[in-house]
C-alpha cells in the first residue's frame, strides 16, 4: 500500500468533495461543452468550486480533468492540449487547497467500448499514459480513476498509472443489474475488486450510479472482496428532469446520515457525486465530526516527498 495511503488511514474518514460538473454549469459552463477546457479559458471559476469544497471541509478534492484524456477531448477540438488541460487541472486545485486539502487527479473513461472494438488495451494504455504523465508533472498527491463501467478499461487506466508511482484510487459506477450492483458491463463488485487490485490499485470504490441509499449494499461486496480502503460518492439520489432542469431529491441531511451509516460500516474515504454541493460536504462533515468525537477531517495535511515517477510509456 501506498504511504500516503497508510497516512490517511489514520485520518479516518477521509471526506472528499462532491460533483463538479454541475457546479460548473451554475457558473455558466453550457451543457454537452467539456467542462475540462475551462481549465484554461476560466480557471477562476474552475477554482471557485474546488475552494468551495475545500472551505465546506474537503480533506481531497479532486481535479476538473475527468474528461481530459486525447479520445474525449478530441471530440471537441481540444485532443492537442491534453498537457496543459491537465497540468492546469491539477494546479487550480492545489491552489485551492492550499495545506488544507490534499489534491488527488481524476482520469475518467474514454468512452469507447473494449467490448464493441471501438478500441483496444493498447490503445487505452497509451490514451491514460499520456493523461497520467500530463498529471503527474504537475504533482497532485495521487490519481483518481472514477466512474468506470468496463473493469478491463479500468485496468488499463491504473496500469498506466503505476508508471508515476502515485497512489490509485480506482472507481467502478454500479447502476445495472436487479439490485442494481452491477455495472453497465454486468460487472460485480467482487469481480472489479480483484481486477483492480491485482492490477496495483491502493483504493476501490464506487462512484455515481445512484443515489447513497444503495451504497451500503455495494460497500459490503466491496469490503467482503478485498482487503485494501474503501472510496465511496453515491449521488444526491436520482435525477429527476423537471422542464429543462435535472433535480436531485436528496437532502444533505439525508445524504449525511447515510454516509455515517457507511462510515460505521467500515467506509474510509467517503464523499458525493452528481448533484452534491458545497452544502452536502458541510453536512457530512458536521455529522462525521459528531460520530467520530471530533476525529474527522481537522488540521493541515502534510505532503508526500515527490515521488521520482518512471513516466515511460508502456
Amino acid at each position: 500500500m501506498h504511504a500516503l495511503i497508510e497516512r490517511l488511514l489514520a485520518e479516518r474518514p477521509v471526506i472528499t468533495d462532491g460533483a463538479w460538473g454541475t457546479e460548473l454549469q451554475k457558473r455558466g459552463l453550457e451543457p454537452g461543452s467539456p467542462p475540462d477546457a475551462w481549465n484554461l479559458a476560466h480557471p477562476e471559476r474552475v477554482e471557485a468550486v474546488a475552494r468551495n469544497y475545500v472551505e465546506a471541509g474537503s480533506r481531497l478534492i479532486l481535479t476538473n480533468t475527468f474528461q481530459a484524456n486525447r479520445v474525449a477531448l478530441d471530440r471537441y477540438g481540444f485532443g492537442e492540449r491534453v498537457r496543459e488541460i491537465n497540468r492546469a487541472g491539477v494546479e487550480i486545485s492545489r491552489r485551492a487547497a492550499g495545506d488544507r486539502a490534499y489534491v488527488f487527479a481524476s482520469v475518467g473513461p474514454t468512452g469507447r467500448l473494449l467490448a464493441a472494438g471501438e478500441t483496444s488495451d493498447a490503445e487505452l494504455r497509451e490514451t491514460f499514459a499520456e493523461q497520467v504523465e500530463a498529471l503527474a508533472e504537475a504533482e497532485p498527491d495521487g490519481l483518481v480513476i472514477e466512474t468506470m463501467s468496463d473493469p478491463e478499461e479500468a485496468k488499463c487506466a491504473v496500469l498506466a498509472a503505476r508508471a508515476t508511482g502515485l497512489p490509485i484510487v480506482a472507481c467502478m459506477a454500479f447502476d445495472s443489474g436487479r439490485d442494481r450492483t452491477r455495472t453497465m458491463m454486468g460487472t460485480t463488485p467482487r469481480e472489479a475488486s480483484a481486477i483492480l487490485t491485482a492490477a496495483g490499485a491502493d483504493v476501490i470504490g464506487a462512484n455515481c450510479g445512484q443515489g447513497i441509499e444503495g451504497y451500503l449494499r455495494i460497500f459490503r461486496e466491496l469490503a467482503g472482496a478485498i482487503g485494501c480502503p474503501t472510496w465511496l460518492k453515491p449521488n444526491a439520489g436520482e435525477p429527476e428532469l423537471v422542464g429543462f432542469e435535472t433535480l436531485y431529491r436528496t437532502t444533505p441531511a439525508e445524504f449525511a446520515a447515510g454516509a455515517a451509516a457507511l462510515v460505521q460500516a467500515g467506509a474510509v474515504f467517503i464523499g458525493g457525486c452528481c448533484g452534491t454541493t458545497p452544502e452536502f460536504i458541510s453536512a457530512l462533515n458536521r455529522e462525521l465530526h459528531r460520530e467520530t468525537k471530533g476525529i474527522a477531517c481537522t488540521g493541515s495535511v502534510r505532503r508526500r516527498a515527490a515521488p521520482t515517477p518512471n513516466l515511460g510509456r508502456h
